[in-house]
This record gives C-alpha cells, sequence and structure tokens, in this order.
C-alpha cells in the first residue's frame, strides 16, 4: 500500500470514529448514556415536555375518539401527573410490538398505556409502582358458546403481537395454549383489527385485556353478540415504563401517582373509564 493510500485509509476511519462519537453524544443528550441518573428528567423540565409512547387503538386506555383527539384513562392519569410537574405531555403513537426499543434508542421518554410489569420487560426497562391492575380475558361470540377456556380446544385464538396477554398465553401454556389451534395465537398488531375478524369468523377467541374487553364490547352496536370468558390468568400490574437511566423521572412520577392515589383523582378516573 503506498504512502497515499495509507493516509486516506487512515482519515477515513478518523472521520468515521468522530461521526460515531457526535452520534453517541448527541443520544446522551436525549437523556440516555452520558449526564447521569437524572440526564432526561432534567431536558424534560427544561423543555416543560415529555414524549410518551403508546398504542393509540388501546381502548380506554388510550386511543383516538371519533374526533381524532388522544383519549383514555392511561392520558389522563398521566396528564394529571405532568400537569402538576408543569410539563405538557406529546402523545406519540408507535409499533407496540417495538415498545422498548423506541424507549432505549430516545425516541420517546416513557410508556404508558396498560403496560404490564412483567419479568421480561424488566430486564430493558424500570418501571413505575404500579397504578391499576387487571387480567387477561377471552372475548368470543356467544354463538361459539366458549365458555371455558377449555371450550377453545382446536379453535383459533388471536391475541395482539407484543402484548402482555401474549406473554401471559405463552408464559402459562397450560392455562390456555394447550387448547388452542396449533398451540398458537394468530398475532395482530393492533386490537382492531383483531375484533374485526373476531365478529367476522376468522378467529373464534380473543385474548385481551379485561378493561378494553368491557370498553369495547359496550360501545358495540350489538354488545349482546359477544361474551367474556375468565380463566386461571393472574391479574397484571399495570406500570409506566423508563429508561433504566431515567430515576428522577421515575421518582417524580411515583411521587405523583401516589399524590393522585391519595386525593382520590385515581378513584375518579377508574369510575370515568371502567366504571362502578
Amino acid at each position: 500500500m503506498t504512502m497515499q493510500k495509507k493516509k486516506i485509509v487512515v482519515n477515513t476511519v478518523v472521520i468515521a470514529a468522530v461521526v460515531l462519537l457526535v452520534a453517541w453524544l448527541s443520544f446522551g443528550l436525549r437523556g440516555k448514556g452520558s449526564g447521569g441518573q437524572n440526564a432526561g428528567w432534567d431536558r424534560i423540565q427544561k423543555d416543560k415536555q415529555i414524549t410518551i409512547g403508546l398504542d393509540d387503538t388501546f381502548v380506554p386506555m388510550g386511543f383516538r375518539d371519533d374526533s381524532g383527539k388522544i383519549v383514555g384513562f392511561d392520558v389522563d392519569l398521566a396528564n394529571a401527573v405532568f400537569k402538576n410537574l408543569g410539563i405538557k405531555v406529546k402523545w406519540q403513537p408507535i409499533d407496540w410490538s417495538m415498545k422498548e426499543n423506541e424507549l432505549n434508542t430516545g425516541n420517546i421518554d416513557a410508556i404508558w398505556n396498560g403496560y404490564t410489569a412483567t419479568p421480561d420487560r424488566a430486564k430493558k426497562v424500570a418501571f413505575s409502582n404500579p397504578y391499576h391492575k387487571a387480567t387477561q380475558v377471552v372475548v368470543s361470540l356467544k354463538k361459539n358458546n366458549i365458555n371455558s377456556f377449555a371450550d377453545m380446544s382446536g379453535k383459533i385464538l388471536g391475541d395482539q403481537t407484543g402484548s402482555s396477554g401474549d406473554d401471559a398465553l405463552n408464559q402459562n401454556p397450560d392455562i390456555l395454549k394447550k387448547y388452542i389451534q396449533d398451540n398458537k395465537a394468530v398475532g395482530y398488531d393492533t386490537y382492531d383489527k383483531a375484533f374485526n375478524d373476531l365478529s367476522a369468523g376468522r378467529i373464534q377467541g380473543l385474548l385481551v385485556d379485561e378493561d378494553y374487553a368491557r370498553y369495547y364490547i359496550s360501545h358495540q352496536d350489538n354488545p349482546d353478540d359477544y361474551q367474556i370468558t375468565t380463566g386461571s390468568f393472574p391479574a397484571q400490574q399495570d406500570v409506566v415504563g423508563f429508561r433504566k437511566t431515567d430515576s428522577g423521572l421515575r421518582k417524580a412520577v411515583n411521587d405523583q401517582l401516589a399524590k393522585l392515589r391519595k386525593d382520590g383523582t385515581t378513584k375518579q378516573l377508574e369510575t370515568k373509564w371502567f366504571g362502578s
């Protein structure tokens, strides 16, 4: 290799290293990497805005109403938390199956949308204290006569890819998975698509959070056509997901969640969205 070619190679390597360093530093300023445990919270307080990721079809936790506005239990609760902190919430719809990647690459600052605490998720993110609990149920059409999980024997089950229901199904195979066709669920990116297939008879059951199931059915033109079947899945705790480096943000949210529970705000929102 000539001296000139060696210089070109060296210069190329140096330039590449500088580009990577700048990218890393920029990412660190976003709240992950450099800056310590409070970097993300410091930036949010300075900007007076936080970006929260959600699946905007997940009723009644976070979804779009008829006007296109994002509403729901988690939306109201998060807005109340950050209003007390003087922070504006920017709601960012995301691919739910990529939620932890969206968080850890800095595209969002938190996951708040019926996000259930699981051991697998705990490896990737930090959790707030639990603020709500629910269980997984199977929704079906009454004409399919699904009165127990065993009645799903040989039938097609749907669920949302990357959801806590999908995790519960696979982690507890003796509860429901052993009965269903091919011992696996048909995965959907959103629940509204799954409900369409359920109504059309392409699947016979849909595994979903109980709050979602009851809200969805109550808002249909034919609610009496649906049935909810409860099995033995354990109750799941809803939490907020943060980057593991964002302990300052996590503490601020935990403090506010405790205050809103104590002053009755959380109970009022639960009654508003889930019924008495």
